[in-house]
């Protein structure tokens, strides 16, 4: 496995499932935004207070690759890693299943801001996420 700037593990829950019994495509997404969600918590960011201060990041792209399938009962390891271009967060996402460490999901996922509801660059992420520096 390689480098990340941030991990987590999480379980696989039933209702995840399809009839064939592996994890639903869509909630892959929900698996990813969580482990961004506890990645901005682990830099004591919360995504709820930047909201009502006007500070929204939403989704503006995403890339998605599925390749060995997540079932019932697996545990995961959601894995991140995180770059700036112009006015886009990338986040490298990487899921892989614990048992065996393989590479369940890959995604690329650019996020922007709203300032108020227009487009800008957020110097609350910035600085959380280390880029004022740059």
């Amino acid at each position: 496995m390689k480098e990340y700037l941030f991990t987590t593990r999480m379980d696989v829950r039933d209702y995840e499932c399809d009839i064939e019994g592996i994890v639903n495509n869509a909630n892959y997404l929900h698996y990813t935004e969580h482990t961004r969600h506890r990645f901005l918590r682990s830099l004591g960011v919360s995504f709820a207070a930047l909201h009502e201060k006007g500070v929204d990041a939403v989704v503006a792209r995403m890339q998605l690759k599925f390749k060995t399938p997540l079932r019932c009962d697996d545990e995961m390891v959601s894995c991140l890693n995180l770059k700036k271009e112009g006015v886009r967060y990338v986040f490298e996402h990487d899921i892989y299943r614990a048992s065996d460490m393989k590479l369940s999901f890959h995604a690329d996922v650019d996020l922007v801001t709203l300032i108020h509801g227009k487009l800008g660059v957020s110097d609350d992420y910035d600085r959380a996420f280390g880029f004022d520096k740059l």
